[in-house]
């Protein structure tokens, strides 16, 4: 029987419990019980929850059909009749990662076979030379975990678009705050004693520098998810140079979010 491999699990489960586009908690435990897999980590974050079921369900049952069976029922598009701006974006994550699989979901919610070869021969292609592009650069090493084949498997830009998130997500980590966006940066970085300063701010020069820090993490936050909010992903076309120097840019967000420090609020 045809099974996947731990890294189309890996991709698939990535795919739908994406943190944005993903299924919520509650439809994942719907599902799961739906189609009859045990859902072995209810309290784990969305898409560990979701790879430890689909890999202990079928490393138990030597098979992919109910996993099969999950993604079909996840992808009925009249489950998305209230939300239909939720079913696009799902279906795109979803088909980055069954291409490694050979399978794709139509836009009518149909899973159908699909060829795999060209699209891992070329998503592998993409993400070497990216990788070694930006080694050479010495780019952040939280940077280069994001050139990933399923990532490249369409075109550079979601390669560019997660590591951007990544920047949200450390600065949340490091904060302890739960906002995104521009809200986010200013509570993180704002005010004359902020959360986290990327220099000692006992000069203009020093404290323009960080107004400049915040404005360019907010830039870069609203332009991707504003573009994202209102197109699909996929039509976003980037080139190879384009997301080089995108990932630059992000390097140095993590590098100088790395170095930050907490002033004294005395």
């Amino acid at each position: 029987m045809a099974t996947f491999t731990q890294s189309q699990l890996q991709a698939i489960a990535d795919a739908l419990g994406d943190t944005e586009d993903g299924l919520i908690g509650s439809e994942i435990a719907h599902l799961l019980q739906t189609v009859g897999i045990v859902d072995t980590d209810p309290q784990m974050t969305k898409r560990h929850r979701l790879y430890n079921a689909f890999a202990n369900d079928q490393n138990r049952r030597k098979d992919r059909t109910r996993i099969i069976g999950f993604v079909r029922k996840a992808m009925k598009p009249e489950r998305f009749a209230r939300e239909q701006k939720r079913f696009e974006p799902m279906r795109q994550n979803l088909n980055r990662a069954l291409a490694f699989a050979g399978l794709a979901i139509e836009a009518s919610g149909q899973l159908v076979s699909a060829s795999a070869v060209q699209t891992l021969s070329e998503a592998s292609k993409r993400a070497r030379e990216l990788r070694e592009d930006l080694a050479s650069r010495g780019v952040h090493p939280d940077v280069l975990s994001f050139c990933r084949e399923e990532l490249l498997a369409d075109n550079y830009f979601h390669a560019v678009l997660e590591a951007v998130k990544s920047v949200a997500e450390k600065i949340r980590t490091r904060t302890g705050l739960t906002d995104d966006g521009g809200v986010l940066v200013d509570r993180a970085f704002g005010g004359d004693r902020p959360m986290l300063a990327i220099n000692a701010l006992s000069t203009e020069s020093e404290k323009s520098e960080q107004k400049g820090f915040c404005n360019l993490l907010k830039g870069t936050f609203g332009m991707f998810r504003n573009t994202t909010a209102h197109a699909p992903r996929i039509y976003w076309k980037m080139s190879k140079k384009d997301a080089e120097d995108l990932l630059s840019m992000v390097s140095l967000m993590h590098r100088r979010i790395d170095a930050a420090t907490t002033p004294s609020r005395l």
